[in-house]
């Protein structure tokens, strides 16, 4: 297969991955990492120095907030929640997503067909 086949930006679907993975519930950055990793938009880790970018990021716009949380052993750590219209916005990636998978249904069904 040809490499220029597909392409790459996974980094597209980092606000939404960050957006799901909150949905659960209140977690910290290091936790987001592991947990955006299964959705399969990024191979392995995610790099930390772009998900902290796109949180402080999501967190000026108003999709999270963030708090410090000093509970138990060792350094205090940064713990993200999301707010009502950062769930607006992964509802609206949803649709977008939705969109786009019945484009790329019709367009192999098309292909199959011919």
């Amino acid at each position: 297969m040809s490499k220029k086949v597909g392409g790459s930006k996974p980094q597209r679907y980092v606000q939404p991955s960050l957006l799901m993975a909150l949905k659960a519930g209140p977690s910290y950055g290091y936790q987001l990492i592991q947990t955006i990793g299964d959705y399969g938009f990024l191979r392995g880790d995610a790099p930390p120095g772009m998900i902290y970018r796109h949180l402080r990021q999501m967190d000026e716009d108003g999709l999270v907030v963030s708090s410090w949380d000093s509970e138990g052993d060792g350094p205090a750590k940064r713990v993200y929640s999301v707010t009502d219209e950062g769930l607006e916005v992964l509802e609206a990636w949803i649709l977008h997503m939705e969109k786009q998978r019945d484009r790329l249904d019709a367009f192999i069904r098309r292909y199959r067909e011919s």
